[in-house]
Parts: C-alpha cells; sequence; structure tokens
C-alpha cells in the first residue's frame, strides 16, 4: 500500500524532484507545501509521513509545521541545507537530511522512515542524523 506523504518545500524545482522520487517509490504524494499557512490545509488529513524543509515562503516556520504535523501522528523528516538550525528534537520527527542531497539518500531516508513507522527492523542511511 502507497504512503501518503506531504511535501514541506517552497523550492518548486526541489519539490517537483521529490515528488518524482516519491511516486518512482510507488508512494503518493499528497501536496506540495510552500508556507505554514498553505500546511493548515493538510493538519486534518491522513498523512504516513512529510518531508519538511526549514526555511520556507515566510520564514524558519519548518519546524512549527513538522511539530504540528508530528503531533498528529505524522512522521516528519527534516530536509535541508541548514541542519544545526534544529537544536532540539521536533515531536514527531525521525530525523534529517541535509541539501543538496540525492535521489539514492532520499530514497533511503524515506524507506527507512516508513520502515521505522510500521515496526520495521529497518537501518537508516549513513548520510541521516537521526533523533533519540
Amino acid at each position: 500500500m502507497p504512503a501518503r506523504i506531504l511535501i514541506v518545500e517552497d523550492e518548486m524545482l526541489v519539490a517537483m524532484d521529490l515528488e518524482c522520487v516519491l511516486e518512482e517509490l510507488g508512494h503518493e504524494p499528497v501536496g506540495i507545501v510552500p508556507d505554514l499557512e498553505t500546511a493548515e490545509e493538510y493538519f486534518d488529513v491522513p498523512l504516513d509521513l512529510a518531508l519538511v524543509d526549514l526555511n520556507l515562503r515566510d520564514g524558519c516556520t519548518g519546524p512549527q509545521i513538522g511539530e504540528r504535523l508530528g503531533a498528529k501522528g505524522v512522521t516528519v523528516l527534516f530536509i535541508t541545507a541548514n541542519p544545526g538550525m534544529l537544536s532540539g528534537n521536533v515531536a514527531g520527527a525521525i530525523g534529517v537530511i541535509t541539501k543538496p542531497t540525492d535521489e539514492k539518500i532520499v530514497k533511503a531516508a524515506v524507506n527507512y522512515a516508513l520502515g521505522r513507522r510500521s515496526g520495521a527492523d529497518v537501518s537508516p542511511p549513513a548520510s541521516m542524523r537521526l533523533f533519540a
């Protein structure tokens, strides 16, 4: 069964690349969110995973979006050029991968996040920083 995945990214080319990677993996990208206001439309939508950038069109609202989604039971994976801005753990967040990244790393991180969500015994990609 395909996972329902939200992309939280304001750079449209990056978001479209992520969307293609998710489709190649057989998952269902449910939307692309460039800011907090748009994200609010998805807070009550059933989701399995959210790929979340930190700095969006309206500033550094990614952590807030991740926290709200995590509180709803969504697994959150941050993808950002500024991983140092994540000082502590965000509820529901599994970890972070650093941009620029490539398709192989994104696929491995998504597979890990969804595997953990389903309780499978999976190993994280070496390039992913895990949260406790």
